[in-house]
């Protein structure tokens, strides 16, 4: 081919390349955002899941209501004469199927005039979504709710918001996690003997730490991983404090921002955090409202975790669209002096007023001391009794504890995560560092023998 012939050629393709790239910059991409259309005035709201503090506070707000939950508390809903729809929401039920089966629960609620739901834990998250989507006849609302529900999908969508976060892979066995672990430890130049970097290992949909694996070394890919634990969701080893966020969101707007520091991540809480996290309160509400608009959300509470660096910046975590866990609604009760149950209640509801947003929430920067909360699990697999220190009960800053004697001495040995709690210890003072370090000091104690 002459010279001349090819030089037209390649000015050709520049040319279809030039156009092809107009039409792409011209063309509308990013996330969708959702008509977030208002319910109907004097329709019923259902709770999806079982609270007895969210019921009680559906009650003082006078809201007219129904709970959706397990057939287990049927008998206890109809002794309080709590508004009541028993329904079965199965164990590890797939999305498409959660949707499918929704359209009998969606007649159901229907018929008894509801029209809005509020998912109460986080397993019923999808639920509300799909029934919500159904009554304002909008499927995306049902894969919006899934985004706080897919953990890969919720990193996807932080990340093309522009928030900080790990690098994350899907594993769909452990060859894909031994390859992620290499290459994230190639990354950071740790193949030459040094001690390799943790990788995390977690199930896509489950709270807390249930489901999840700390991966330090290729034996423990072998050891620790199963058949079980996949698919699943790999990331890299943040460094650094770990805080959560209670975001009350109304009208887009983030109403009030709770900041909750982890003191031992799984076993203790404490808000508000000590002078070095609260410091960094602009920063962090600033983050949130990044997640606000990236994850387009109108209304209701955000649970979003994040890890504070030495450099003092801030790496997503995960979220959650639903009441926290670790007894913080408590904290937030005790130490700002407001009811969170109801304040998420009205966050959740499109039709509250701006008059009682402004009348509910405190001033989120004036804390009156703070206080903690100590999960307790049993180390044993057997246990007779509660081992309370009495130095403990009698110091100043103790305020209650919840442990009890089981009624079943044996303890399940392969639960998820750390397991269930038996109780809890609340403290409370006005010195952030004596609390924290109370938080501190008893993780190692055996509070059940």
């Amino acid at each position: 081919m002459p010279f001349a012939n090819r030089h037209e050629e390649q000015y050709l393709f520049k040319e279809n390349d030039q156009k092809d790239r107009g039409e792409i910059y011209n063309r509308k991409t990013g996330p969708i955002h959702l008509d977030h259309q208002k319910r109907v005035k004097g329709k019923k709201i259902a709770l999806i899941g079982w609270g007895i503090p969210s019921i009680e506070a559906m009650q003082r707000l006078d809201r007219d209501f129904i709970v959706v939950s397990l057939p287990e508390f049927k008998t206890f809903a109809d002794k309080h004469n709590i508004p009541f729809v028993a329904w079965d929401f199965g164990k590890d039920v797939p999305y498409n199927d959660v949707y499918k089966q929704s359209e009998e629960l969606y007649q159901i609620l229907k018929d008894l005039d509801v029209d809005h739901t509020v998912p109460i834990f986080e397993e019923t998250v999808e639920w509300a979504g799909a029934l919500n989507s159904r009554f304002r006849n909008e499927p995306r609302l049902f894969d919006h709710a899934i985004l706080f529900r897919d953990k890969a999908m919720m990193k996807r969508r932080a990340h093309i918001g522009g928030l900080r976060v790990g690098i994350f892979e899907e594993a769909k066995d452990k060859e894909d996690v031994r390859r992620f672990f290499n290459r994230v430890n190639g990354a950071l130049l740790r193949t030459r003997g040094e001690e390799p970097a943790p990788i995390h290992v977690k199930a896509f949909n489950k709270a807390g730490a249930s489901g999840h694996r700390m991966i330090m070394s290729e034996e423990d890919i072998e050891s620790k991983l199963s058949e079980e634990n996949f698919p699943s969701l790999l990331e890299s080893h943040l460094q650094g404090l770990e805080i959560s966020c209670e975001a009350f969101i109304h009208n887009g707007k983030v109403q009030f921002l709770n900041v909750t520091e982890y003191v031992v991540f799984g076993y203790s809480m404490m808000v508000p955090p000590t002078k070095e996290i609260e410091k960094l309160r602009p920063q962090i509400r600033k983050e949130v409202e990044k997640i606000v608009d990236v994850f387009n959300i109108q209304c209701g509470l955000i649970h979003p975790e994040f890890f504070i660096s030495d450099e003092e910046e801030l790496y997503f975590g995960e979220m959650a669209y639903r009441i926290p866990g670790g007894h913080i609604f408590d904290l937030m009760r005790k130490t700002y002096n407001f009811n969170p149950y109801e304040a998420h209640l009205l966050c959740c509801d499109p039709n509250t007023t701006e008059e009682e947003i402004k009348d509910i929430f405190p001033d989120e920067t004036e804390a009156n001391g703070h206080a903690g909360s100590f999960l307790v699990y049993p180390k044993k697999n057997h246990i007779h009794q509660v081992n309370m220190p009495k130095e403990l009960e009698e110091h100043d800053y103790f305020d209650k504890h919840t442990l009890f004697k089981p009624a079943v001495s044996k303890i399940q040995s392969n639960q998820e995560g750390y397991g269930n709690h038996l109780g809890t210890i609340f403290f409370y003072g006005d010195d952030g560092y004596q609390v924290k370090q109370l938080l501190s000091d008893y993780v190692d104690h055996h509070f059940y023998m």
